[in-house]
Order: C-alpha cells, then structure tokens, then sequence
C-alpha cells in the first residue's frame, strides 16, 4: 500500500515532456512557501489587529535575522536533494537511502546547534541592528521564543528536500496546510484569549514548526521506497556528508548573504521609525510571495537537473534551464501583477495607518516590479546547483548582492537617508548579480562536458 503510494507521489524525470512535470512539480513547492510565508503574516496581522503597530515592528525587525538562520537549513537541504536525487538518476539507490539517513542527522545537529548560538547572541546582534528602545523588548521576546523552534525547521526543510529528491512536493505542502492552519488559531487563542501578544504568536509557530516536522517525520518512516527512513538502521556516512555540505554549504551562504545584506538595511530602517518598520514588515510579508513562486521554480531547475545529469543526459539538463525559466517568467508575471494591483487593501490587511500603507507600496514598487531580473538569477543558481556546482552561485551573490549593498548603505543612503534611498539598491544588486551568474552559467556549460558526478 505504502509502496503505491510513493509511485503515485514520483515524477519520472528522466523521460518525456518536461514543462508539465516541472509545473505539477514547481506548484506544490511554491504553494508550500507562500504557507511558510503564512506564518509570519498571521503574526503579523494578529498584532497588527489586537496589538499595534509597534509589536508588528518588534517582529519585522527580526524577518531578516530569522531568514539568515532559515536559509543556512534551505542550503544544506539543497545539496542533500541534489545529492539525493543525482544517486536515483544513476540508479544508485543504496547510496541514495544512506543519503536520507545522513540528511536526517544533519538536520537535527544543526538545528540544535543554532538555537543554541542564537539566544546566545540575541542582544549583541539586536544592539547592532540598533533596534529602538520602544520595540527592544518585544523584538528580544519573539525572536528567543522563535529560536527555540529551530531543531523543527531545520527537519521540515530536510524532509521536504528528501521528498522533493523523488519528485514529491505535495506531501510537504500537506504538512504545512496542517501547520499552518494550527498555527493561524493559536494565535488568535494566545493573543486575544491569554493576552500574551508577541509571546502568543511566537510560541504559535514554534508548535506549528514542531507540528509540520513531525507529519513528514511519520511520512518518511511509513515510506516503502527510496526514501524509507529506517530508525534502528540509520547510518550515517562521511562521505556523504562532504558532497551533502560541498554542494549544500555555498547554497546556504547564497541565502544568507541575501539576509546579511537585508539585516543591514533593516538596520538602516530602523533608523527611520516604528513607520518605516512596521511598512516594511507588511510589506515584506507580501512580496515573499513572490520569490516563493521564483524559489520553486529554481529548486525545479535543481532537482530536475541533478537527475539528469546523474542520468548522464547534458542535453535534457540544458532543456531544463531554459524550460524552467520560460515557465518561471510566466507565473511571476501573474502573481507580481496581482500584488502591485491590490497593493493598498493588502497593506491595509496588516495596518491601516496611512503613512505605513504609503511606505509599503512603494516598497512594493520597488521591489516586486523588477524581479523578473530575479527570475533569471533563481534558475541559472538552481541549474548550477543540479550539476553540483555550488560555490560560484554562492561568491558571485557574496559580490552582487552584499558588495553592492553594503558599499550603497555607506556611501549613497547617509547623502539622501530616506526609505526610497534604500529601495532603490535592491534591483541595482540584483541586475549586478544576475550578470555575473549569466556568464558564468555560459562558462561552466562550454567546461561542462569534463566535469565527472561527485
């Protein structure tokens, strides 16, 4: 039974049409960030609505800080699924099933490992961030909270990788359906029955986490293929886990080198009020949407790619890129259309304010218009990533994104500080980056050929 439920839940990457599969594989994937986004806008419009514009601040401030930590599991995910599905396209099974086993592990070391860092340096990175006096407190409180749930989040992103390595993303997109829907109801409980406002959202998710993890947990042990988790024989293989962190380390730093340079804008935010703070939280809650769609897509790109190549099949591989992107351009026209057109009621969901509502479109102009640049950025990262090659998308983001938005944050923003100033840096590093990526994707394709499956 088990067994046929795993057939039905596979893609067979290998063979056939591609744009369809990528779409019923990309879908799921997308809807599943937009969920995971979900959590963060029901903290949001929770305190938004019983609380007040500066809790909705104390939590906005730590977004940035919290997708640091989030996207060092997403990258580490990543090269356990490259890792994986590269072993099924070669039709190397049992290295694929020790590969679970050692992904499972590693989740959890570093989970726990990060929460431990992370109320360790809680007020010295707050203090930096220069978080202001009225909103210390609360922001301090959730984001200790939040950190506790880490061990969870680390093993919901590597058992949604190990699913997503066989082609299934609809099992992941079910957890957190469940989670988020519990999550969404226990902060109605604790905020306006307990009165615990940014503890009660905080301790929400954390339950939620823990919720999400713990379904695909219980899927992968009631697995009958590949992917079966096997407590009492688990394994863990060192050699595996230098490919998992070869390729996963640099994917993660990518990410977070996109959060470092956020925190320092967030930073700089702070610098202008609660207003500023509580716009940009909003806003932000909106416009990950869309990267969620970008995001999909370009983890298609790697799955799809790392089973062909393992499959020996360069020309399928290139076929994936440019599919994808086609595919990726399409959705995020749509979706981006949506969010600039509903802009001022999406806003008002989160804070009716009128200054917060005016500062949060023009976030929303400035950063949700010109991300098709971000389009091409995600696959080409994505398909690089496919082929196991995972440091140069990770330096040539370390010189596109931070370089150029740590130079703008200390050289333009302190002769014109204003929040327009400090929008404006987000499409300029990200044409920057795409750039670089684009040549050095032509690069690796013309060198590709002599490259071997690690």
């Amino acid at each position: 039974m088990e067994e046929v439920k795993s057939k039905r839940n596979e893609l067979d990457m290998l063979n056939g049409s591609l744009w369809d599969k990528i779409i019923i594989f990309a879908l799921p994937l997308a809807f599943t960030g937009v969920l995971q986004q979900l959590f963060n806008a029901a903290d949001v419009a929770v305190l938004g609505q019983f609380v007040g514009k500066n809790a909705i601040a104390a939590v906005g401030n730590n977004i940035s800080l919290i997708g640091l930590l989030v996207n060092l599991f997403l990258g580490l995910s990543l090269g356990a699924n490259v890792v994986i599905a590269q072993n099924i396209g070669a039709n190397r099974l049992h290295v694929a099933h020790a590969a679970v086993s050692t992904a499972f592990i590693i989740a959890l070391i570093v989970g726990f490992v990060i929460t431990i860092i992370g109320e360790l340096l809680t007020d010295p990175v707050l203090e930096y961030m220069e978080v202001p006096i009225d909103v210390w407190s609360m922001a301090e409180t959730y984001l200790r909270i939040y950190l506790l749930g880490m061990p969870a989040i680390g093993l919901y992103n590597f058992e949604s990788a190990i699913f997503r390595s066989r082609g299934d993303t609809k099992t992941p997109m079910i957890a957190l359906i469940i989670a988020s829907a519990l999550n969404l109801a226990l902060n109605l409980v604790f905020v306006t029955v307990f009165d615990w406002a940014v503890a009660g959202v905080a301790a929400a998710t954390v339950i939620a986490n823990i919720v999400s993890a713990a379904i695909l947990f219980r899927a992968l042990i009631h697995e009958g293929g590949i992917i079966h988790l096997d407590i009492k024989a688990m394994t863990f293989n060192k050699a595996l886990l230098r490919e998992i962190v070869r390729i996963g380390l640099p994917a993660g730093i990518q990410g977070m080198v996109f959060s470092i340079s956020n925190l320092l804008i967030q930073a700089a935010i702070n610098s202008l009020g609660a207003d500023a703070m509580a716009a940009s939280a909003a806003a932000f809650t909106i416009e990950i949407n869309v990267y969620c769609f970008m995001s999909a897509f370009g983890q298609a790109a790697t799955t799809f790619v790392s089973q062909n190549y393992g499959a020996g099949n360069l020309p399928r591989c290139k076929r994936i890129t440019w599919v994808t992107m086609l595919i990726n351009g399409i959705f995020f026209v749509m979706v981006a259309a949506a969010i600039l057109i509903f802009a001022e009621p999406l806003l008002k969901f989160f804070n009716s304010d009128p200054n917060v509502i005016e500062l949060g479109k023009l976030r929303l102009l400035y950063i949700v218009s010109p991300q098709l640049i971000n389009v091409i950025m995600e696959i080409i990262s994505g398909s690089l990533r496919g082929y196991g090659i995972s440091m140069a998308p990770a330096v040539l983001t370390l010189i596109g994104v931070c370089g150029v938005r740590i130079t703008w944050l200390y050289t333009i923003f302190p002769t014109a500080p204003n929040y327009e100033t400090l929008m404006t840096v987000y499409p300029l590093s990200w044409l920057l980056t795409t750039i670089m990526l684009c040549f050095a994707y032509q690069f690796y394709m013309k060198h590709l050929k002599v490259m071997k499956i690690h």
